[in-house]
């Protein structure tokens, strides 16, 4: 009983986490780190597909209308776009992994990713706040979004929609709502191709029977269910508020963690 209470709220955690720009897997890792219990990589990917699967429904009618009218000239080129960014990571994500990458086993390079990414959006937001309010997202802002992504993977405490939001704000689309939407669209099919390439590997190293689908399945449907909540009022939020909030949350969070390391 009590490992099912820390799946679910490991599912809320990453519900909740997944698109504010505090970065889910940090949380996710703290959290493990402090009662709830290690995961494997699959079970953490996993829930974040299910955090994924909740944006899938709200963004819905938008998928739908760049699949279906691909005459439009404006669609095709922002669909195109969409593509570009997904391959730009998953190529970079690739490499990294050939090469061995692992998630880091300690708090600390965690903390230090919430406190410098937090103190970057302040600055950010700031810069973005004097240009002109720009919602075209153009091919560098598309490159440049794709490359934050695989950079927030490599470090945990950055998180992917905070980087991917802020590369699109600095790199030209000003606009607050349409930065987050773009992000938010290209994290759905990069966050199921990492879900379905960890399956793979689980598959192929025959691990399969040592996984815990049982846990896998609460934590997925807990975690859409609370992202579905979370993101709806993120959107709202957004279209009156900075992302300041997050930001200091970041910093506080951080240097707490900094403190706590140091005095353990």
């Amino acid at each position: 009983m009590s490992d099912l209470i820390h799946v679910i709220l490991l599912g809320i955690i990453e519900g909740i986490t997944e698109f504010l720009p505090i970065s889910s897997t940090g949380h996710l890792l703290i959290a493990e780190k402090f009662g709830l219990g290690e995961r494997s990589d699959l079970f953490n990917v996993g829930i974040q597909a299910g955090a994924i699967l909740a944006v899938t429904f709200i963004y819905w009618k938008r998928i739908w209308q760049l699949i279906t009218q691909l005459g439009d000239h404006q669609n095709r080129d922002y669909l195109l776009k969409l593509i570009v960014a997904f391959l730009i990571t998953a190529t970079l994500g690739l490499i990294v992994t050939h090469f061995g990458f692992k998630l880091p086993e300690t708090i600390t390079p965690i903390a230090w990713a919430l406190v410098i990414g937090g103190f970057w959006m302040i600055a950010a937001e700031q810069i973005s706040t004097r240009q002109t309010d720009r919602k075209q997202v153009t091919w560098p802002v598309a490159v440049l979004v794709g490359m934050a992504q695989m950079v927030a993977g490599v470090f945990p405490g950055t998180s992917r929609s905070g980087a991917t939001i802020f590369t699109a704000m600095l790199a030209g689309t000003s606009n607050r709502a349409a930065a987050t939407e773009f992000a938010f669209l290209v994290g759905i099919p990069t966050m199921y191709a990492a879900t379905g390439y960890e399956l793979l590997k689980v598959f192929k190293h025959g691990e399969a029977a040592h996984e815990d689908w049982t846990a896998l399945g609460v934590g997925f449907l807990v975690s859409a269910i609370v992202a579905f909540i979370s993101v709806k009022w993120l959107l709202g939020y957004i279209r009156s508020h900075r992302f300041t909030a997050f930001a200091i949350y970041r910093i506080v969070l951080g240097v707490a963690l900094l403190l706590f390391m140091r005095g353990a």
